[in-house]
């Protein structure tokens, strides 16, 4: 049971669920259904058009509805980590087939595409993304089938213009996915622009309080290609369970005020930081100085998202000291929590990362914002340069 909620915002259909309420009991706190299987009626048919857990469980379908209401898709769907949702989208391709991917993006999904997806027969070339003359020179008329941007890209937040990389992407028959984690869509909704499909790592903002593994893919249509990755999905036991489908929702719906939040401390910290002497570069796409502000400003409404990065000055040993020197601030790895997060991302990513060893990666999460620059200032001045 529900209302109607055509002409409602983002924050009135998250705080609200979509307004559902319980059919059995009126209730106003969505329900979790923990069963794995579901008995058949008296004419041995479906009941509810429900079998077993790994395919559909009630406790999915309101997190689902929410997300698309959200997106404004036709179909969305859960899955059990952002990786798996992410993967499902090449999963759906076939050996010999093109990808064209972002040359800096979030590393896990790299390392997945250069181990695992192109030894099995994908074709995948890194290109610069941000860079339309470079993304349309990669593209192969009838040979790409997925182009996939991530806008803003994780950790240099670089951005990438989502109608000019659809059009170049349609143009060559294939789709556009677009990794939309760090947007949410309280910021910027990319079917709109043009996007085939969106991604999120639900583990971050759309939870936001680091205590659920999910993801989610969103579809503008409900085609032969969705149809085929809801059969992956279950096939492959990709479902997250239902206890962290109800969290999922639970953490949605204080989506926006966490988002605008976390994106006005980093705005107030890249502000204030810029031009630091102890700090080499701040990226963050508010900064008018940031080569994808002005498309970021196009397609972002409401802000610039709650990740920056810094650069510090004296290298790794300074930057990795500042990191273990904050004391809101936690050394740790993920994003988008109500917390504050900082990270040394070469050193999470490994030897082969092409990310600066000078480079910390900030989650800006709901603290005040003055108490969160006065932690930075005290971890830098513990460095000599």
């Amino acid at each position: 049971m529900g209302s109607d909620h055509s002409n409602w915002r983002s924050d009135t259909l998250v705080a609200q669920a979509l307004g559902w309420r319980d059919p059995a009991t009126n209730a106003i706190a969505p329900s979790l259904h923990p069963s794995t299987n579901y008995a058949r009626d008296e004419n041995y048919q479906k009941f509810d058009d429900r079998t077993y857990t790994r395919d559909e469980n009630p406790t999915h379908d309101q997190p689902e509805a929410l997300l698309n209401e959200l997106e404004g898709g036709a179909d969305a769907m859960l899955f059990a980590s952002g990786m798996a949702a992410a993967t499902t989208a090449f999963w759906s391709l076939a050996p010999g087939d093109h990808v064209v991917a972002p040359d800096i993006m979030y590393f896990g999904l790299v390392k997945w595409l250069k181990e695992v997806g192109m030894p099995w027969g994908l074709a995948v070339d890194f290109v610069p993304t941000g860079d339309m003359d470079a993304l349309a020179a990669a593209v192969k008329p009838g040979q790409t089938k997925l182009v996939w941007i991530e806008t803003p890209c994780n950790p240099t937040w670089t951005v990438t213009d989502i109608a000019a990389a659809a059009e170049i992407a349609h143009g060559a028959g294939a789709r556009l996915g677009v990794d939309s984690t760090v947007a949410t869509p309280i910021l910027t909704r990319p079917l709109e622009l043009g996007a085939d499909l969106v991604m999120h790592s639900a583990t971050k903002y759309l939870n936001g309080h680091g205590d659920v593994l999910a993801g989610a893919l969103i579809t503008k249509a409900d085609d032969d290609w969705w149809q085929r990755l809801k059969y992956l999905r279950y096939q492959n036991g990709a479902m997250p369970g239902p206890f962290e489908s109800w969290l999922l929702l639970r953490g949605m719906r204080t989506l926006g005020l966490r988002v605008r939040q976390a994106c006005a401390g980093a705005a107030a910290i890249a502000a204030h930081f810029d031009r630091h002497p102890k700090i080499i570069e701040i990226l963050y796409p508010g900064l008018a100085a940031h080569p994808g502000h002005v498309t970021a400003a196009r397609q972002m409404q409401g802000g610039f998202g709650g990740m920056l990065s810094i650069r510090v000055a004296g290298g790794a040993a300074a930057a990795i000291k500042v990191a273990t020197a904050t004391k809101i601030f936690s050394p740790a790895t993920s994003l988008g929590g109500i917390e504050s997060l900082i990270e040394h991302r070469a050193t999470a990513e490994g030897g082969a990362t092409p990310v600066p060893d000078d480079l910390l990666r900030l989650s800006v999460g709901i603290e005040d914002i003055d108490d969160l620059m006065a932690d930075l200032e005290q971890a830098l001045a513990k460095i000599e340069v």
